[in-house]
C-alpha cells in the first residue's frame, strides 16, 4: 500500500492527471476492436490509445472485454486458496520469512517490525476454508489483531500480456502462488519491459510479440520453479501431497530435473529470475541428490580440494562477522515510524 501511493506521487509529480472513479463499461473501435474509452459511473470518458489493465483478478479490459484466453496452470499448482492474518509482535523479529508445510498446502510467517504477517495457502479440494482458518489460527504466534480473510485464486497466466492496444500488468495478466513471492518482482518487470517497448509512434505488432514472448518465458520459468517445491518431495502422509509427488510436470522443470539428478548440472537461462543455487537449495533441501559429481573434482587432490571449500566457508565467516545484527540493520535504516 505505501508503494502504490509512493507511485503515485511520483507519477502526479511529473505531470500525471489522476481521475477516480469506477469503470461502469469499455467501449471499443468498431473495426479494429481495440478498446477506444473506459466510461466512468458518473458518465466520463476517458479516452486513449493505449490501456493498461490493472483490474487485479478480474482482468476487466485484457479478459471481459478482449477476451484473451487463460492458460490455467492448477493441475500443476493445485493450491486455490489463502488465508491471510496478523498478529502482534511477541519478539523481536528474525531476517527470515518462514514457509511451513501442512497436510494441504503451506503457511507463511513474515516477521515485521510491529506485527506478524501469516497466512495459509491452500487447496480447497482437500481442506474446506472454515478447517483451514482454525488450522492457521492453531499455528500462529500472538494475539490476532484482524479478522482471518480468505482470498481465492486461480494459478495461471494470459495467453497474451498485451492484446491490441491493452497491456495486463500485475494479477490482471495472470498468477503464480505466493511461494516465491514473485508478484512485484512481475510488476516490475512489465513495467521496464513495456517501457523498453513502448509505442510512441503507434503499436507495432513485433513489438507486441516480444512484449508476450518475453514474458511467457518468465512467467514460465518461476512456474517451474514453484513447482519444483511440490514435486521433489518424499511427502506422502496426505492426498495433497500424493497428487503433488505424482502429477504430471511440464516438459522444461522435467529436464531440469533430469539433468541434476544425473549429473549435478544446473543453468540459469538468460534472465530468468532465480539461479543456480535457488535451484540446488530446493533440489537438495527437498532430498533430491545427483548420482554423479563433476569429473573436474578428480583433476584436484585431496588436500588441494579441502583447502579450496575451506577459504569458501572463511571468506564467508568473515563476511558475515563484519554484518549487523539484523533488528540493529533494520533500526538504523528503516525504523518504522508506528513504532
Amino acid at each position: 500500500s505505501l508503494y502504490a501511493k509512493f507511485l503515485r506521487k511520483f507519477a502526479e509529480h511529473h505531470g500525471m492527471t489522476r481521475i477516480e472513479g469506477k469503470i461502469a463499461d469499455v467501449l471499443q473501435h468498431d473495426d479494429s476492436g481495440n478498446i477506444k474509452a473506459l466510461k466512468l459511473e458518473n458518465g466520463e470518458l476517458v479516452e486513449g490509445d493505449l490501456f493498461i489493465d490493472c483490474t487485479g483478478f478480474r482482468a476487466l479490459l485484457i479478459e471481459q472485454t478482449l477476451n484473451t484466453g487463460f492458460e490455467d496452470w492448477s493441475h500443476w499448482l493445485p493450491c486455490d486458496s489463502a488465508i491471510a492474518v496478523q498478529t502482534e509482535a511477541i519478539q523481536q523479529p528474525i531476517p527470515y520469512t518462514r514457509s511451513i508445510a501442512h497436510q494441504s498446502g503451506w503457511q507463511w510467517r513474515i516477521p515485521l517490525q510491529t506485527r506478524t504477517g501469516n497466512g495459509l495457502v491452500f487447496c480447497s479440494k482437500y481442506i474446506s476454508d472454515a478447517d483451514a482458518t482454525e488450522l492457521l489460527l492453531n499455528n500462529i504466534e500472538g494475539a490476532p489483531i484482524n479478522q482471518p480473510r480468505v482470498i481465492k485464486f486461480k494459478t495461471g497466466t494470459r495467453r497474451q500480456h498485451w492484446n491490441k492496444n491493452c497491456v495486463a500488468v500485475g494479477l490482471s495478466s495472470g498468477f503464480l502462488e505466493p511461494l516465491e513471492s514473485t508478484s512485484i518482482h512481475m510488476i516490475q518487470r512489465s513495467i521496464v519491459r513495456l517501457l523498453q517497448l513502448f509505442p510512441a509512434h503507434g503499436i507495432i505488432q513485433a513489438d507486441v510479440d516480444e512484449f508476450n514472448q518475453q514474458t511467457k518465458i518468465e512467467m514460465d520459468n518461476i512456474r517451474d520453479f514453484i513447482i519444483l517445491h511440490y514435486k521433489v518431495t518424499d511427502r506422502e502422509d496426505s492426498r495433497f501431497w500424493r497428487y503433488c509427488k505424482n502429477m504430471p510436470i511440464p516438459a522444461s522443470l522435467q529436464h531440469r530435473i533430469d539433468m541434476f539428478s544425473q549429473s549435478g548440472k544446473v543453468y540459469k537461462y538468460g534472465n530468468e529470475l532465480f539461479g543456480e543455487s535457488s535451484w540446488i537449495q530446493v533440489m537438495m533441501g527437498q532430498g533430491l541428490m545427483p548420482k554423479e559429481y563433476h569429473p573436474i573434482v578428480d583433476l584436484m587432490e585431496p588436500a588441494e580440494l579441502q583447502s579450496f571449500l575451506n577459504n569458501i566457508k572463511a571468506t564467508v565467516k568473515r563476511k558475515v562477522d563484519t554484518l549487523p545484527a539484523h533488528n540493529d540493520f533494520v533500526q538504523h535504516y528503516c525504523k518504522s515510524t508506528a513504532m
